[in-house]
């Protein structure tokens, strides 16, 4: 007889997105351990990449996420940094962090920019590709 094998986990999606020498890398995560769908509330942690593909140093000072639920909010997120760090990305190099953001809907996306800035004060933005956010089995 041959064993009936547990369905195994799906892996997480990836969203990425090139943008003025920034190639933007998100994976998001639902968290049905920290989330009350009775209470409307549903937890997501997202994991994102930052890598420098271009040829200058850049300093990430600021983000902007836009926060949308099927609950029907939209929400905008804006502040210095990320996590408390506006890190210099060199080309080549990478930063990464986590974060979490909690909707009263079962499922939604965010979106966004990261401003940079160069050497000489030259600003620019990268885009922060759009990424679903969704509660498997809700």
């Amino acid at each position: 007889m041959i064993p009936v094998l547990n369905r195994l986990p799906v892996p997480s999606p990836f969203f990425y997105k090139l943008s003025n020498g920034f190639r933007i890398t998100v994976r998001p995560a639902f968290l049905p351990d920290q989330s009350a769908p009775d209470q409307r509330q549903f937890a997501f942690a997202y994991f994102v990449r930052i890598e420098n593909v271009g040829t200058r140093p850049a300093q990430l000072l600021s983000r902007r996420w836009l926060i949308h639920d099927d609950a029907g909010e939209d929400t905008e997120v804006a502040g210095d940094g990320v996590v408390g760090e506006q890190p210099i990305i060199v080309p080549g190099g990478v930063h990464e962090y986590q974060s979490f953001c909690v909707l009263k809907g079962h499922s939604g996306f965010m979106e966004g920019e990261y401003f940079f800035q160069v050497e000489g004060n030259e600003r620019f933005a990268c885009d922060i590709p759009r990424f679903a956010l969704v509660a498997d089995g809700w």
